[in-house]
């Protein structure tokens, strides 16, 4: 196979790219230095392009190794021929290979096999051919052994045809386009589950396959998981049995065989095909949905991930709660902790005048400046408390997303980071950090556990986390990390770095001190020229001697930015300094080898922002304080709120209450959009209408559309 250029048709781009972008990789080189850096090579593809290129590729490969397989075993068969090859060379997707291989694969005892053995096999291949004018004469001489009359002899060769029937590439292929086009999905809830609530929607539910959305299509599946309803996939069996008769009664089905064999027909759809069919139909229902929703969940985690940082400050971390307190932390501008205690202000103890006494003594005591509070148990009475409090100096309040803050708590990483403190006190830390730098604190969670987005745990777990995870590496990347102030889950995350040298990285850190510019690096053990490559452009040295250490520039391209400056008459730093200086050159003039225009373009780009975070400021948000329950909702009400969720469907909004509004994707955007993320962004502030309250559920149903934002 020209790998090349299969990617290369299949995804829509050129083949010298996608030619450039494997032998890159095979190389060892990561998607985000050859997005990058590499972009004359590949025609400045990006990290989606070089993603579903290394995605693809690792698919072929895949099927590359299944045609060994399947070559070796039809080989052993002595069934091999030179036309059997050639279609197994030409096959480019598994189901094209599986079609092919399904009568020569070894299978379990069947009925067809039972047959074959009483050497009805030649009986069944003149009836298929429909050139017998005396079936019953035909079958006569087929009398013997375990054959005791006609009928078992024209009943065995039946099961044979139908076998044939069900292991027909046409066939399969002409079936499959049946369903891929017609056929339906339906359910019906089973006894018992009558009064069952969540997904009353599917208790009796009917629609295209094709048409039915990943969400819906994962809903029936776990509803189905749960007991719930039964699901059914299928076509309309008649026109399926049509299509099949057309490829296999001869003479217009005219002959004496006809009704033997259209039965067979029938008997290989029913028994055989049809069973087969809905499985496969229902694996690439299972498979596009996932799909669908594993770009929602990379496009959720990215979003927060991009989440803007407050910055160099001292924060308060609260993590609310009713019972049992809310646990309350103090942090240093860099984040680490300063001292942490507990306060009641809620039920059942309502200490509101005590809480806001120790609140404010330490605020005052260790100059905070910011205060982050948990989206969860409690977090609008906490908040409506923490608001209420006259501080001697500005404090700003924020309502943080605390999902998987748990996770954290309970995990090795903040075992190791605070060994001397319990769950609580780690989670209430984890919240606080993420008002600092949301990427620094959630890079220590697995993405699965942020909340990005519903079904996460229906969907293929490797497919989601591969995705995921180059999420996060692409988000890493694009921002460029602080050498000398990221953790070692950071600083994993960084192009050709990886955990082992990213603690290598830390310990290195901790024994010499600071770094001062980007090639001492490479005094790193095990860290050599090659992960140097890869990683430097992507650190940041923010008070380096060479200004370049604080940019996305590469080393490599150090010199021509130093050539730039020489021909202005001035140093790097005055270089970079100087936007009219900047803005005369004439880039033209130093293009050169694999050094064109993308790259320095690229390059006068970081210049003109050097050291720039590309995730902006964050924000507060001010909830209505006349809202603290669903129940205190009515239609019509505008009222503000944040973005936490966004799915296929829709997204769903934080009204400051236990739970959130839904606004359906028709009602998000007064123009036709066809994905949510067309309108609205993770975390962004909106203004929404309630216009459906659903108490017995919990639903609450909201609208953009009409409202001024």
């Amino acid at each position: 196979m020209n790998i090349s250029s299969i990617i290369a048709s299949e995804l829509s781009l050129s083949e010298k790219g996608v030619s450039a972008a494997l032998r890159l990789m095979d190389e060892g080189a990561t998607i985000p230095f050859i997005a990058r850096y590499r972009k004359e090579a590949t025609g400045s593809l990006d990290d989606v392009a070089l993603f579903n290129i290394s995605q693809r590729a690792k698919a072929l490969d895949e099927l590359a190794k299944r045609k060994e397989t399947v070559l070796s075993t039809i080989q052993e068969a002595g069934k091999l021929t030179p036309a059997l090859q050639e279609a197994i060379d030409k096959c480019v997707s598994m189901t094209e290979l599986e079609d092919i291989y399904l009568p020569y694969k070894p299978k379990r005892r069947t009925r067809a096999t039972v047959a074959r053995e009483h050497g009805l096999e030649p009986l069944a291949a003149m009836l298929m051919a429909g050139n017998v004018a005396d079936p019953q004469r035909a079958a006569r001489q087929y009398v013997k052994g375990d054959i005791s009359d006609t009928a078992m002899a024209l009943a065995g060769a039946s099961d044979i045809i139908a076998e044939w029937v069900s292991e027909s590439t046409a066939a399969r292929t002409r079936l499959r386009s049946l369903y891929d086009r017609t056929a339906t999905i339906s359910s019906s809830v089973t006894k018992g589950n009558e009064a069952e609530t969540q997904y009353r929607d599917y208790h009796d539910y009917s629609g295209s396959l094709r048409s039915c959305p990943s969400h819906r299509y994962l809903a029936l599946r776990r509803a189905e998981q749960e007991g719930i309803i039964k699901v059914a996939i299928g076509v309309d069996n008649d026109e399926a049995v049509t299509r099949l008769q057309r490829i296999f009664l001869r003479n217009g089905g005219s002959s004496a065989t006809a009704p033997i064999v259209s039965a067979a027909v029938v008997d290989g759809f029913k028994r055989l095909l049809k069973p087969s069919m809905e499985n496969e139909a229902a694996a690439e229902a299972k498979q596009r949905s996932d799909k669908e929703a594993i770009s929602v969940f990379a496009d959720n985690l990215r979003q927060l991930l991009m989440g803007a940082p407050l910055g160099h400050k001292r924060v308060m971390g609260i993590d609310p709660g009713f019972r049992t307190g809310c646990k309350v932390v103090c942090l240093d501008a860099q984040g680490a902790l300063l001292h942490h205690t507990v306060i009641y202000p809620t039920a059942p103890r309502n200490d509101i005048e005590g809480a806001q006494k120790t609140l404010k003594q330490l605020a005052t005591k260790y100059k905070i400046e910011a205060i982050a509070i948990g989206n969860g148990t409690a977090s609008r009475e906490t908040e409506r408390v923490v608001k209420a409090i006259r501080w001697d100096s500005p404090v700003d309040v924020h309502v943080v997303n605390e999902a998987g803050a748990s996770v954290y708590s309970a995990s090795e990483i903040a075992r190791r980071e605070f060994p001397s403190e319990d769950v609580t006190v780690r989670g209430a830390v984890s919240i606080g950090r993420r008002l600092l730098d949301p990427m620094a604190e959630l890079v220590k969670i697995d993405p699965k556990s942020i909340g990005v987005g519903q079904y996460q745990h229906d969907v293929d777990q490797s497919q989601l986390k591969t995705s995921l995870d180059h999420t996060v590496e692409s988000c890493v990347n694009s921002v460029g990390i602080n050498l000398n102030t990221a953790s070692a889950e950071l600083l994993a995350y960084v192009a050709g770095i990886g955990p082992k040298l990213a603690q290598a990285i830390v310990d290195y850190r901790t024994a010499n001190g600071p770094f001062a510019n980007r090639r001492d690096l490479l005094n790193v053990p095990r860290l050599g020229s090659k992960a140097f490559t890869q990683a430097a452009g992507f650190l940041r040295l923010p008070n380096a001697k060479n200004p370049l250490d604080n940019t996305a520039v590469h080393p490599e391209r150090y010199p021509i930015v130093e050539k730039m400056a020489r021909d202005a008459g001035l140093s790097v730093a005055g270089f970079i300094a100087d936007e009219k200086a900047r803005c005369a050159v004439d880039l033209q003039r130093y293009v050169a080898g694999d050094l064109g225009l993308p790259t320095l373009n690229d390059i006068m780009e970081e210049l003109a922002r050097p050291g720039r975070d590309p995730r902006g400021e964050a924000k507060t948000i001010e909830f209505d304080d006349t809202i603290h329950d669903i129940t205190d909702l009515r239609e019509g009400m505008l009222l503000p709120g944040i973005v936490n969720n966004i799915t296929a469907f829709g997204a769903f909004v934080d009204l400051g209450i236990h739970h959130s509004g839904l606004v359906h994707l028709s009602q998000l955007s007064d123009r036709y959009i066809s994905h949510p993320g067309e309108a609205v962004k993770l975390g962004q502030h909106v203004r929404a209408k309630v216009i459906a309250i659903d108490l017995q559920r919990n639903r609450i149903s909201l609208t953009l559309k009409g409202v001024p934002q």
